[in-house]
């Protein structure tokens, strides 16, 4: 990998909060590989082969105002990528707090520690949702309707807007990145990989009428590098490789994979209607129940999205879908489910 010029200032870090997340880890890594010698990691817990490499560990949560106020000393650029990925609306709560208390707390800080720029890792489900097959780009309007609907979504939009009216002021460059569903090796987790696993395991009962967006979290990584010196400020950037319908998705993971893709079809009312009643009687019986219903009905929606901004501005390109497809089944037999296990 070729070298990036370093974007911390002499004497000055660049702090990654969640920077142990699947996202994180590798701008970690990517950073290191370019020369990187001033990172800071903020997290619970910071892997040996980080502080083995160099990084400064710096345990605490963003919801902490003390730790936060530590953490952002001497920092000239922050990568905010803390967060909790949770498709229960039981959990909007939990979410909410480290997405929107959390990023307040961690932006006020920032801007009172003199720090330049901030780089803010969302979703492209704040955007990039729509009950048809629309390609959207950053100059739709958020669909507000469809994703409060969805704890994590709703959260993951008001945290952008938080950050928005937190982080401004003369001298300071806010950034926020918008990939789509995050697959490729690496994923210990299996915050965004799980919908592999489970076509993997045989868990997919049917094929949903939906389509999904992916991209390989190593091009994002390199895209949200570049994104501190190159994204503009208060603009959004999507990111993703390929628009799928959910039978090509399993069409593909199939093929690469030797797993039979889901043949059931369920029209979408039902499917939707269906998982509400069965999530109804397990949480009855105060059991678990097999489906959750907005992942049901996240996916009989579309998340399609044009790249073209992040391309053109931060330098993102996308490998080959298939090359993702086929690291991240690799991964998963490997870590989670033993080489050849289907075979």
């Amino acid at each position: 990998m070729p070298k990036k010029k370093a974007l911390a200032i002499i004497g000055k870090k660049i702090l990654i909060t969640g920077g142990t997340g699947f996202l994180g880890s590798e701008i970690v890594r990517q950073f290191l590989a370019a020369g990187e010698k001033n990172l800071r990691v903020m997290a619970r817990s910071v892997p040996a082969w980080m502080t083995d490499a160099g990084v400064e560990p710096f345990a605490g949560s963003v919801t902490d105002r003390e730790r936060v106020g530590e953490a952002v000393k001497d920092v000239s650029v922050v990568y905010h990528l803390a967060g909790k990925v949770s498709r229960d609306n039981d959990d909007a709560a939990a979410m909410n707090k480290i997405h929107l208390e959390g990023t307040r707390i961690l932006c006020e800080a920032a801007a009172a520690a003199g720090v330049q720029t901030m780089v803010l890792a969302s979703s492209s489900g704040t955007i990039a949702v729509s009950e048809d097959e629309q390609v959207i780009d950053e100059s739709f309007p958020p669909p507000v309707e469809i994703i409060s609907r969805w704890a994590y979504y709703a959260s993951k939009y008001y945290q952008e807007r938080t950050a928005l009216e937190s982080f401004g002021g003369e001298g300071r460059k806010l950034v926020i990145l918008n990939p789509t569903l995050l697959l490729g090796p690496g994923d210990e987790r299996l915050s965004s990989t799980k919908v592999v696993l489970d076509f993997l395991g045989r868990k997919i009962p049917y094929c949903p009428s939906g389509g999904l967006s992916f991209v390989d979290t190593r091009d994002v990584a390199a895209a949200a590098i570049n994104s501190a010196e190159k994204g503009r400020h208060q603009e959004r950037y999507l990111m993703g490789a390929a628009n799928l319908k959910f039978e090509e998705f399993f069409g593909r993971l199939e093929r690469l994979s030797g797993v039979a893709a889901p043949r059931i079809r369920v029209p979408k009312n039902i499917a939707v209607a269906g998982a509400g009643i069965v999530n109804s009687v397990f949480r009855n019986w105060n059991r678990t129940s097999p489906v959750e219903p907005g992942e049901v009905e996240q996916a009989e929606h579309f998340w399609y999205l044009d790249s073209s901004k992040a391309a053109e501005e931060l330098g993102f390109s996308a490998r080959d879908p298939q090359e993702t497809l086929n690291e991240t089944i690799n991964y998963l037999r490997k870590e989670f489910l033993g080489a050849g296990v289907f075979n």
